[in-house]
C-alpha cells in the first residue's frame, strides 16, 4: 500500500487511523490517561537525580531551554515512529524497523532494546541502595541504606538479602501483569511518588532561601568553569530521560484508536518537561555547586537534625518506591523483545501473555538474571552514561529519522526529510563528542 502525501505536508495522518491497533480487540481497552501514566513513568527514572548537576553546569536559562528543545525532538521522532506502525507487526519497535529495514534492521532494534532495558532495570537494582545499602558491620565504605540505619547490621540487612525480599515482595507481583494497561495504576502512583520528591525539595529550598542558606545560582554557563565539552556532554543525560521509544508500541497497541498514543506522549512530555525544570531548579537552589551527579548523595550527606534526618529518609524512601513502581513497565518490554528474538521463528505462535509457561519462565529468568547482576556488580554508572550516549540515542533519535528517509509507504514529505537529517545528524554529533569525553577524561 502506497499512500499518497499532501503537498503542504501539514496534516499526514498516521498509516493506523485507518486500522485498529494491532491486537485482539478484547485486548484493545486502555485508556489515554493509562498511557500518559505509562509514558511519563518511564522517563521519570534514575534521570531524574541527575538534573540538577545538569543544571549546574549549562545554567538555569539554557538548562530549561535544552529540556525544552529535547522534548520537541523528541515529539518529532515519536511523530515519525508512529506515521509508520500501520500493520499487525507493529506491536514492538522491532516489528516497525522490520519494514523498513527488513530482519537485520530488526534484530539490530532488538539487541539495541534488550542492552538499553536490560542496563537500566540493573541500575535501577543498584539505585536501591539506598534501602538495602553497600555497607557491611565493622567497614568504613559506602553508605548505608535506610534498612541497616533503622535496624542495624544483621545477615537479615545485608544488600543481597534485604535487596531479594524487597524486589519479591514488592517487584515481582507487578512484573507478572501480563498487560501495559494493567501497570497504569502503579505508574500512577509512581508519578505521584516523583512529585512527593519535588515537593519536599521546593519546600526545602524555600526555607532555606527564607533562612538565607540558599545557594547562588548560575543563570548561563561559567566557561572558567566548564568547557564547551563539558556542555555537549549533559544533552545525553536528557536523552536518556526522554528516551522512551521502545515502550510506545506496546502502549499503543492496547488503545482503542491507535491515534489516541499521540495525544497521550505530547501529555507525557509536558508533565516531563515540567518535572525536570522542577527538580533541576530546585535542586541547584537548594545545594548549589555542591550538587553530586545522584542528588540522593547530597540528601544522604545534609541530615544534621533527627528533622533533617527523617526528612531525608522520606526522600530516600519514595524515590526508591519511585524507581520499583517504574522496574515493570521497563521490564514489560524488555520481556516482549527477548520472547521475540528468541521466538521469531515460530509464526504460529500464541500471544506471550496468553501463554503461561512461557510467560512465566522469560518473568522469573529475568528477575533472577538482573538481579544477581546487580548484586555482583555494584557499580556501573560508566555503563550508564554509555548507554545514554549510544544505543538510547540510536533507538530515540537515530532510528526514527532513518525510517522517514526509506519512506516505505511513500509519505514522508521534503519538511519530514530535511528535519529527519538534522535530528540524526545532530544525535550522531552529540553522541560522539560524549563518547569522546567520557573516554578522554
Amino acid at each position: 500500500m502506497r499512500v499518497e502525501s499532501e503537498s503542504s505536508g501539514d496534516n499526514i495522518p498516521l498509516l493506523a487511523d485507518t486500522e485498529k491497533s494491532p491486537v485482539d480487540s478484547n485486548s484493545r481497552d486502555g485508556s489515554i490517561p493509562g498511557a500518559v501514566f505509562n509514558v511519563s513513568t518511564t522517563m521519570i527514572g534514575a534521570g531524574i537525580m541527575s538534573i540538577p548537576a545538569t543544571i549546574k553546569v549549562l545554567g538555569i536559562v539554557p538548562g530549561f531551554l535544552v529540556i525544552v528543545l529535547v522534548a520537541l525532538v523528541t515529539d518529532i521522532t515519536v511523530e515519525f515512529m508512529l506515521r509508520y506502525s500501520g500493520s499487525d507487526k507493529s506491536i514492538t519497535y522491532a516489528g516497525m524497523v522490520s519494514e523498513s529495514y527488513g530482519k537485520l534492521g530488526s534484530l539490530a532494534v532488538k539487541i539495541c532494546v534488550i542492552i538499553t532495558n536490560l542496563g537500566v532495570l540493573v541500575i535501577y537494582f543498584i539505585i536501591l541502595d539506598v534501602l538495602c545499602g553497600r555497607a557491611s558491620k565493622g567497614v568504613d565504605q559506602v553508605h548505608a541504606g535506610v534498612v541497616q540505619e533503622w535496624l542495624g547490621f544483621h545477615w537479615w540487612t545485608s544488600r543481597p538479602f534485604a535487596l531479594l525480599l524487597f524486589s519479591v515482595f514488592l517487584i515481582l507481583p507487578f512484573l507478572l501483569l501480563r498487560r501495559m494497561d494493567s501497570l497504569s495504576y502503579s505508574s500512577g502512583i509512581s508519578i505521584l511518588l516523583a512529585l512527593v520528591f519535588v515537593a519536599i525539595s521546593s519546600s526545602m529550598a524555600f526555607y532555606a532561601l527564607w533562612s538565607g542558606e540558599s545557594q547562588s545560582l548560575r543563570i548561563f554557563p561559567d566557561f572558567s568553569q566548564f568547557s564547551v565539552l563539558d556542555i555537549v556532554t549533559t544533552i545525553p543525560v536528557f536523552v536518556t530521560g526522554f528516551g522512551f521509544h521502545p515502550y510506545v508500541h506496546p502502549i499503543r497497541a492496547e488503545l482503542r484508536e491507535a491515534g489516541d498514543m499521540r495525544v497521550a506522549v505530547r501529555y507525557s512530555l509536558i508533565i516531563c518537561v515540567a518535572i525536570y525544570f522542577a527538580t533541576g531548579f530546585f535542586g541547584y537552589l537548594l545545594f548549589g555547586d555542591s550538587i553530586m551527579t545522584d542528588m540522593l548523595v547530597n540528601f544522604d550527606q545534609s541530615s544534621n537534625t533527627h528533622a533533617g534526618r527523617l526528612l531525608n529518609d522520606v526522600v530516600r524512601l519514595s524515590y526508591a518506591l519511585h524507581l520499583a513502581l517504574v522496574f515493570p513497565v521497563i521490564n514489560f518490554t524488555l520481556r516482549l523483545n527477548i520472547d521475540e528474538l528468541l521466538f521469531s521463528q515460530d509464526d504460529n505462535k500464541p500471544e506471550l501473555a496468553s501463554n503461561t509457561p512461557r510467560f512465566l519462565g522469560l518473568t522469573l529468568s529475568l528477575f533472577a538474571f538482573t538481579y544477581a547482576l546487580a548484586v555482583a556488580i555494584p557499580n556501573i554508572w560508566y555503563f550508564f552514561q554509555f548507554l545514554g550516549s549510544t544505543t538510547i540515542v540510536s533507538l530515540a533519535f537515530i532510528v526514527p529519522p532513518a525510517i522517514i528517509l526509506r519512506d516505505i509507504y511513500g509519505i514522508a514529505t521534503t519538511k519530514d526529510r530535511v528535519l529527519a537529517i538534522v535530528v540524526a545528524l545532530l544525535a550522531v554529533v552529540t553522541s560522539g563528542v560524549a563518547i569522546w569525553t567520557n573516554l578522554y577524561t
